[in-house]
């Protein structure tokens, strides 16, 4: 990453989930925010059970009992972090966002929104990943936006990837700067 790409008013220490349906752009973008704030990515599918990656590899659907203790893993790793970190993690309920917020306070959320065609489109796409294309409906299913609520910026996932780490790291920024 270039020196103008770089952030250079890194916001005060905070935490940032990257989040929406599988598809959506949530690992790139994640990505691209932890390199440009030099925070720590935490890769949400990287935490869950045994039990879960073998439930979604065969195309069964999540529900609430089996993300509970990966939510309470990330919101664990999220709290040991105070110097700040990126955590990727589709967070589709806002019981699932307000078990992460009470676990670190002052979490910001990057909502990467999507239409289902397009987030097929693109699960359908990815080569060896635990998701299968059939449970993107299951994700639209559950999801409960988080338009509107507190510490969360609405983005358009199809925009490029640069484009959305900008808007993020302004955002961020910002909302740091500004008083609540």
């Amino acid at each position: 990453m270039d020196s103008a790409t770089k952030s250079t008013s890194s916001p005060a220490a905070a935490a940032l989930v990257v989040m929406g349906v599988a598809g959506c752009g949530k690992s790139s973008l994640g990505r691209a925010c932890a390199e440009a704030l030099a925070w720590p990515l935490l890769e949400g599918d990287d935490y869950h059970s045994h039990e879960s990656v073998a439930k979604m590899k065969a195309g069964i659907a999540l529900t609430d009992a089996d993300r509970e203790g990966w939510l309470a893993r990330l919101g664990q790793m999220l709290a040991e972090r105070p110097q700040g970190a990126v955590l990727t993690c589709s967070a589709l309920r806002q019981r699932y966002r307000d078990q992460l917020r009470a676990a670190r306070p002052g979490l910001h959320f990057a909502f990467l929104d999507l239409d289902e065609a397009t987030a097929r489109e693109r699960v359908a796409a990815r080569a060896g990943h635990l998701f299968p294309p059939s449970l993107v409906a299951s994700q639209f299913a559950t999801l409960e936006s988080p338009v509107g609520e507190p510490g969360v910026l609405h983005l358009d996932a199809t925009l490029p990837l640069e484009r959305l780490r900008d808007q993020v790291l302004a955002w961020l920024r910002h909302s740091t700067e500004t008083p609540a």
